[in-house]
């Protein structure tokens, strides 16, 4: 998945959620399979996330404690696909060059 000499931005932080990224030139590695399964789950639980949301805005009798954790939720996954799309773009734009 990515070309020698390009980092991967990783989905996930490292210390003091600082980010953590890949430098390989082997796109089949144990570590680049894990983030793509990694970033898999982290849009599985958007998804689900999302439907959630849909059926907790439409319900009339949902309380403020149970918004704030949706909201919270919500947080976390957008900052998630944010990250994997952002991964996903750099990836996209090292191919685009001819990198790859």
């Amino acid at each position: 998945m990515t070309a020698p000499n390009r980092l991967r931005l990783l989905p996930w932080s490292g210390p003091e959620g600082k980010p953590c990224y890949l430098s390989t030139d082997d796109g089949e590695g144990y570590m680049s399979r894990l983030a793509d399964n990694i970033e898999a789950a982290q849009l599985g639980t958007a998804a689900e996330l999302l439907e959630r949301a849909s059926d907790k805005l439409d319900d009339q009798d949902a309380g403020s404690e149970d918004m704030r954790w949706l909201a919270k939720d919500l947080t976390g996954a957008l900052r998630d696909v944010l990250r994997v799309a952002t991964s996903r773009g750099d990836l996209l734009a090292v191919s685009r060059d001819g990198c790859v």
